[in-house]
């Protein structure tokens, strides 16, 4: 788990010095506001040149990340967690030129269907969710301050690594209630959707393979189920829309912002 601290009061120092993040790189903008501070992996794709991919958002290994989906009152310690257990969902991952969108919008009736990019970034939201597509580190930043008009935030992202489906739980923390994600979207072009769906809890659970390998696995927990795909959620757990909380994995290519509680320096974070 990455862990990233952000203060309004911060970007005001910042601007008090004579620095415009204008002027620098991606990565300085990030060093300039979180000095010493890595660039969550979950971001990394934003630093490529414009018009450059690394190839699919969502690799062959990461589907099973996306698509598990469980109950939020299965999140303790000694629980057993198999990845992967809708096959509906991780077949949305599609070749460039037959796109669907991030993986995790796919348990919403609203964002089923194959949309361009464009037609996607444009389209209503789910109902009570805010929806904003950004295509840089620093339009990502400005945002979610914007949503959150508050002075300090952190952003958290998941560890999982390859070659692991079957964990067990090792221990369960809440991290904020409706969270923000910002997760990239499965087109060639580099574009984060950053969306809040209200109701929602946000936790980081740490998970054992049985190897002894551990993984920190960013989890959002959906309390309004009633706009969730009817056909996905009976596959996977057999229940309806609107009857029961459920839960599901955020893979590596994603990250949520939550309120900083914690008291840092107010302009070295």
């Amino acid at each position: 788990m990455e862990f990233a601290h952000l203060s309004v009061l911060a970007l005001f120092c910042l601007a008090f010095v004579g620095i415009s993040a204008t002027t620098l790189s991606s990565e300085d903008y990030w060093q300039t506001i979180w000095p010493n501070t890595p660039l969550p992996k979950a971001f990394s794709d934003l630093l490529l040149p414009y018009g450059k991919t690394n190839n699919l958002p969502i690799k062959t290994e990461e589907l099973n990340q996306y698509s598990t989906l469980f109950f939020e009152h299965d999140l303790y310690p000694g629980k057993k967690m198999i990845l992967g257990n809708n096959n509906s969902l991780r077949n949305t991952v599609r070749p460039f030129g037959k796109p669907r969108q991030g993986i995790t919008d796919s348990i919403w009736l609203a964002n089923k269907e194959r949309q361009s990019l464009d037609d996607f970034c444009n389209s209503p939201t789910a109902t009570g969710e805010r929806k904003h597509c950004v295509s840089s580190l620093e339009s990502m930043v400005e945002h979610v301050i914007s949503h959150f008009g508050t002075s300090k935030i952190k952003a958290i992202s998941s560890t999982f690594g390859v070659n692991q489906d079957q964990y067990v739980v090792e221990e369960v923390k809440k991290v904020g209630d409706n969270a923000v994600m910002c997760h990239r979207l499965n087109f060639e072009k580099v574009v984060f959707n950053c969306h809040q769906v209200q109701a929602t809890t946000a936790y980081v659970v740490s998970l054992v393979a049985p190897d002894g390998g551990k993984a920190k696995a960013l989890t959002v927990c959906h309390h309004d189920t009633r706009g969730m795909n009817a056909e996905l959620l009976y596959e996977a757990l057999k229940v309806e829309p609107g009857t029961i909380p459920i839960c599901h994995f955020i893979g590596n290519k994603a990250a949520a912002w939550v309120p900083n509680h914690s008291e840092d320096h107010p302009c070295v974070i």
